[in-house]
């Protein structure tokens, strides 16, 4: 089975890790090929000649594309284990609109918390914090996102954890402090073998980003 399933990863890419962890959810075997993002493969861009990204999942030698669109085809194609999208269409509408959520908003602002400084590091902590209690409050208090069970919006946030020490240390602020819920579902989601051995450790993220950091201010 695993030589039917090829996955284009890198390891401190969150979407990657989106991937990593629906696979595992459904225990399904694959071949992980790490890619070297400034000297991309000639199959990355056969298989992804529009966006040229990581995550692709190749399987049966057909690539699906984009990270939330990978998971919903696991879901769909191995539906037989662990179901990660609700099946009343309501429920899987809200699953996919907070997954949604966390590419507009998780992401982008993150980046500006760790990656920026001054005035546009400060708004964009400030906004990053609303957007956690916004999460938070949708958690309410249910162990997940989908209530009982881990879900969708779960395996399209978490990774995301593995910035939390990044933007603690850049942007000088607390997470626990602001949003102690949503770090006491972090360590939940953790506890789980299917995330804790698909994400990195925060350190080594750290390390990461400090470096791609310095790559972005000399140019």
């Amino acid at each position: 089975m695993s030589d039917e399933i090829i996955l284009l990863d890198f390891w401190s890419s969150p979407f990657a890790m989106r991937v990593r962890i629906a696979l595992a959810e459904k225990g399904i075997e694959y071949e992980a090929r790490e890619e070297d993002l400034s000297n991309k493969s000639s199959l990355l861009l056969k298989m992804n000649p529009v966006h040229k990204q990581i995550p692709v999942l190749i399987h049966k030698g057909r690539p699906v594309c984009e990270s939330l669109i990978i998971v919903q085809y696991i879901d769909e194609v191995w539906s037989h284990k662990s179901p990660l999208l609700p099946s009343h269409p309501y429920h899987r509408a809200n699953a996919r609109f907070w997954a949604d959520f966390v590419d507009k908003k998780i992401y982008p602002i993150g980046k500006l918390v760790w990656g920026a400084t001054g005035e546009v590091q400060e708004a964009a902590k400030k906004e990053l914090i609303e957007s956690m209690k916004v999460l938070e409050g949708e958690l309410g208090d249910n162990p997940y996102f989908g209530g009982e069970s881990f879900g969708f919006t779960d395996v399209a946030l978490i990774p995301f954890y593995t910035w939390f020490y990044s933007l603690e240390t850049c942007g000088d602020f607390s997470i626990i402090a602001n949003c102690p819920n949503l770090v006491a579902w972090a360590k939940r989601c953790m506890q789980r073998e299917s995330v804790s051995k698909s994400l990195p450790d925060q350190y080594k993220v750290y390390c990461f980003l400090m470096e791609l950091k310095k790559k972005f201010e000399a140019k």
